[in-house]
């Protein structure tokens, strides 16, 4: 008996210290969802060539994409162009710089790959205006490109970056003639902060892009297009649910779009090595309100509401879904359910090898003309 104490006397700690562990853990991957990192380096820059303008990059699966893309670098040019893939080997990819640079000048070897392509309003040569949008979360800023049409679209970038995402569809939006209003939300890095700082997944950024609905609304508009990239599809889409604006709602772009969470969270868990059940415990922590605000949320978040599969029976607006089904970061699974489940509101062109978000980049042409065939399939012109 008195051996069985002892055994109990010493297993009572230990499993209270592993539950505490296992908390502490899921705590931390739950946190990792509402509070993403700053953007990460995840190439490195081994050979610069001024006189040929080149640049030699380790391999990846994004940096071996034909194209043209972005390079965030540290040293005296900050974002580069990149542009074609000139050589590559097993472990390297040589690809044509597009930003002039000069001898000399210091280039670090941690860079971030980037889609992106342009950073800035002016770089695409069109007109434009900084406005203001007042949201429940304080003064947002938005970029404000004018078009002819009184249908406006609304661009809504995704997690962890910024609405420079979304400069990439202001041509070809322009060019039908329809003003673009390139917005930000709270916790961006750009809007107000909250509270806590943390992203709500959609469940709250939602209320910052209805105020820029209204504020379009306000301005000129009769209707609006969303156009959401990447968790930019998710606040996008519970905007066109739940929004007071919904009758003037008329469409939905979605661009590698988050559709379920669930799917998304299960599959970078498993790409980053986590096994089950830990990121189903974090998405259970971050629905219950004192564990969502232990993991670093400012709410609970309701997985259930952000189903939008599951909620597809409520969709009432024409969607086009830009997905490549090879995103690797963002599944397209969701997005192809979502068409099954709704073809007669969803386009979903077929896309592969592009990657998340980059479809722009790997096939300009395919990825405007889908979007051109569908505004004009859905009636929407410069006229209406």
């Amino acid at each position: 008996m008195k051996s069985l104490r002892h055994a109990v006397a010493l297993l009572v700690p230990a499993l209270l210290a592993l539950g505490t562990a296992l908390a502490l853990l899921v705590f931390s991957v739950a946190r990792r969802v509402v509070i993403p990192k700053k953007r990460p380096a995840d190439v490195e820059i081994l050979a610069v060539d001024t006189g040929a303008q080149t640049i030699e990059l380790t391999r990846t699966r994004d940096t071996e994409l034909p194209g043209r893309y972005g390079l965030f670098t540290s040293g005296t040019y900050g974002y580069v162009k990149l542009g074609a893939v000139l050589s590559a080997d097993a472990t390297t990819v040589r690809r044509k710089l597009l930003t002039q640079i000069e001898p000399g000048a210091r280039v670090d070897r941690s860079a971030g790959f980037s889609g992106w392509y342009y950073s800035t309003p002016s770089e695409l040569h069109l007109p434009w205006q900084n406005v203001l949008i007042g949201s429940p979360a304080g003064p947002c800023p938005a970029w404000l490109f004018p078009g002819e049409s009184s249908t406006w679209v609304v661009q809504v970038h995704g997690r962890g970056v910024t609405r420079a995402e979304c400069l990439r569809a202001v041509p070809v939006l322009h060019a039908a003639g329809f003003p673009n209003l390139v917005v930000s939300y709270r916790n961006d890095g750009e809007a107000p902060r909250s509270r806590s700082g943390s992203y709500a997944l959609g469940a709250a950024e939602w209320r910052d892009v209805d105020a820029a609905v209204s504020y379009a609304l306000r301005h000129g508009a009769e209707r609006v297009i969303l156009m959401g990239w990447s968790m930019g599809g998710a606040v996008s889409l519970q905007t066109a649910l739940n929004s007071g604006n919904r009758d003037r709602i008329a469409g939905l772009i979605l661009e590698s779009p988050v559709i379920d969470w669930r799917s998304v969270l299960r599959f970078q868990a498993r790409a980053a090595g986590m096994r089950a059940p830990l990121p189903d415990l974090a998405m259970s922590a971050l629905s219950v309100p004192l564990t969502a605000r232990l993991s670093g949320a400012e709410n609970a978040i309701s997985f259930d509401s952000l189903d939008i599969v599951a909620r597809a029976d409520e969709l009432t607006v024409p969607i086009l879904i830009l997905h490549s089904d090879d995103d690797g970061f963002v599944p397209a699974d969701a997005s192809h359910a979502l068409q099954q489940a709704r073809s007669d509101l969803v386009t979903m062109p077929a896309f592969s090898g592009a990657r998340h978000t980059k479809i722009w980049n790997y096939d300009q042409i395919g990825w405007s003309d889908a979007i051109t065939g569908w505004l004009a399939a859905q009636g929407f012109s410069a006229s209406a």
